[in-house]
């Protein structure tokens, strides 16, 4: 595979003297070489021989970066590829070292919900700290800490963000996207961000969130499955003026080259702890409504978003079973130790749309309905409108024939703020 993502001879040569340490396992630990941690592999398959990332593309950013302190917002998905063309397996080196190497200034990193090293558990609180290969100041952005504070943000010059998306209106790295923006406007900082592909680019679906039910799980009002990557969404945050008091970031995208939306992009590395391969990703729109359920979506197992269960569920309507554990990224998953019944999904179809029907047939099939939905599911689904029709008896088809109108008008609005046609 041919990635040009470096002009400069010189560049090319230092980035590749670069080894990344194998990680602990700690929020803290050193930079993890995917190329080892085979757990944690989604894909090591080279992709389309053209794509190149914003990462990649040192020549557009780096210039920027010379003699400025420059913070970056990043996890373990950060990662350059830094092997050579000729390479069967591709090696990785991760953002914050390969800067590090360039005697690019970081003074300080922020980390999403995951942590840095991506090992926490959803909603699990990350303490600030150090990373200890570099001995960089690590700042959680969340928890009660969402949004970086003016004294965490002084001195820096330059912003970079560089997480990879799955696509979700709910997984939360847009919602932090959000607020780094607005600090970032707040205190004139330039914020640049490395473009990724989206996983889920394919297609747009979803109920589209009332503002009312805002929260940190779905900001604005767009759909499950909105088919932007993050420059593009970054973009959109900013036209639209979403940010408080319609302030707006000073923002570059350094854009990925040779991308389209219907580009299918195996991830080098799991971006969070329970999505641990393309088939989670891809069914990760469509199961994550059981997080406001009493049903279990795969933590605690081996095949997280890819199984659906319940102790609840009737087990002469379900043919699979299993018994949640408690693992890393999961140490308290829902139902732990105890027979769910429910569906493999590992082996489904790709899906080009959300699928309704198994959240459908599960609330039709539990033991006490008026116990199958918990608070969370009105801030996953954007409104209560989806809990109401599900509860009425109402089918998938004729709930996803009533999101169009809305749908239509999003794809007016995201037409504005495409960067990959």
């Amino acid at each position: 595979m041919v990635y040009r993502f470096f002009k400069n001879t010189f560049l090319f040569v230092l980035m590749l003297s670069v080894s990344c340490g194998r990680g602990t396992g700690q929020i803290n630990s050193e930079a993890t070489d995917v190329s080892k941690e085979k757990d944690s592999i989604i894909s090591t398959e080279k992709i389309s021989p053209e794509l190149v990332l914003g990462a990649n593309r040192t020549e557009a950013y780096l210039p920027i970066l010379k003699n400025k302190k420059i913070g970056i917002v990043g996890n373990q998905s950060s990662l350059i590829l830094s092997s050579s063309a000729e390479s069967k397996t591709p090696s990785y080196t991760h953002v914050v070292d390969s800067l590090v190497s360039l005697n690019i200034d970081v003074v300080k990193i922020f980390s999403p919900e995951h942590g840095f090293r991506g090992t926490a558990d959803a909603g699990e609180t990350i303490k600030d700290g150090k990373d200890l290969k570099t001995g960089i100041p690590i700042i959680s952005l969340y928890g009660d800490n969402k949004k970086p504070k003016a004294e965490q943000l002084k001195g820096i010059e330059v912003m970079i963000f560089d997480l990879q998306d799955v696509g979700a209106r709910f997984y939360t790295y847009i919602s932090s996207l959000h607020y780094v923006m607005e600090a970032c406007a707040e205190n004139s900082i330039q914020l640049i961000i490395l473009d990724r592909p989206n996983p889920n680019g394919h297609y747009i679906d979803g109920p589209v969130l009332n503002p009312a039910h805002s929260s940190f799980v779905g900001m604005h009002p767009i759909p499950v499955v909105h088919g932007l990557t993050m420059g593009e969404y970054a973009q959109m945050i900013n036209g639209e003026k979403w940010l408080k008091n319609g302030i707006q970031c000073d923002l570059q995208i350094i854009e990925m080259e040779n991308y389209t939306h219907v580009l299918k992009y195996e991830l080098p590395v799991k971006p969070s702890p329970n999505l641990p391969n393309s088939k989670a990703i891809n069914l990760y729109p469509s199961l994550c409504f059981f997080e406001g359920t009493n049903v279990n979506a795969g933590r605690g197992t081996n095949k997280q978003f890819q199984v659906y269960g319940s102790p609840f569920l009737n087990k002469d309507f379900y043919n699979y079973s299993y018994a949640p554990e408690s693992l890393d990224g999961a140490k308290s998953p829902k139902h732990l130790g105890k027979l769910c019944y429910g569906e493999d999904l590992s082996n489904a179809p790709f899906l080009e749309g959300i699928n309704l029907k198994w959240l459908v047939d599960a609330y039709k099939n539990t033991e006490n309905q008026k116990d199958f939905f918990n608070s969370f599911f009105t801030k996953l689904a954007g409104g209560p409108e989806l809990q109401k029709q599900i509860e009425a008896g109402v089918t998938s088809e004729e709930i996803k024939a009533t999101w169009q109108e809305d749908l239509s008008a999003f794809k007016k609005m995201r037409a504005e703020y495409l960067i990959y046609k």
